[in-house]
């Protein structure tokens, strides 16, 4: 099997982005946003999704970091769009629950070429370290956008909010995993009644 893989530059007068993403790859992550705890969420969506990533972003930082995140999730989904291809042979839907301590959340995601989002999270506080919590919902609604993908995220439990974000992460990370994992019974075909995604 060949590798899947995508390479997307976004440059607008906000951000400059350079993603690249291998779906067959080993967990690497190769990271530079600036923003040390969204590096360490993404590492997690590489390492548990078994997907290579490399990431280059700078952006404008100094008003805050919601442009670069949102655009981030856009590059991924992008990517990820591209490396699928047609979409043939993959197992289309992922599903994890994911532990940390106390915290626990569910993803689910089917890459039904329709992007919709539910996310449902209670956020114990506000921010983490520098981060804003609110970002990640940003992240996952550029990602949902533009790799044409159904994402439900639930957070069942958690009372620290750095717990609660890295369970998300590994979830997302975990449910990818499986979604365009090859199935060999599938063979050439699209996984939808309808032949296409």
């Amino acid at each position: 099997m060949s590798q899947r893989f995508a390479e997307i530059s976004r440059k607008t007068n906000e951000t400059e982005i350079h993603v690249s993403i291998g779906l067959d790859g080993i967990g690497s992550a190769k990271l530079d946003c600036n923003m040390p705890f969204f590096e360490h969420m993404l590492e997690q969506v590489a390492r548990h999704g078994l997907i290579d990533l490399t990431l280059h972003a700078q952006g404008d930082l100094e008003i805050d970091a919601h442009h670069t995140v949102e655009d981030i999730g856009i590059a991924i989904g992008q990517a990820c769009n591209n490396a699928l291809g047609a979409r043939k042979g993959i197992e289309r839907y992922g599903h994890a629950y994911v532990p940390l301590d106390e915290a626990l959340s569910r993803v689910v995601l089917d890459f039904s070429g329709r992007p919709t989002l539910e996310f449902h999270v209670n956020w114990p506080r506000a921010r983490i370290g520098e981060f804003d919590v609110d970002l990640v919902h940003e992240f996952f609604q550029g990602f949902c956008n533009h790799a044409g993908a159904t994402v439900h995220v639930d957070t069942l439990r958690g009372l620290n909010a750095h717990h609660v974000s890295e369970t998300i992460f590994k979830a997302f990370g975990r449910a990818l995993r499986q979604a365009v994992m090859i199935n060999p019974r599938i063979g050439d075909t699209v996984p939808s009644t309808k032949g296409l995604l």
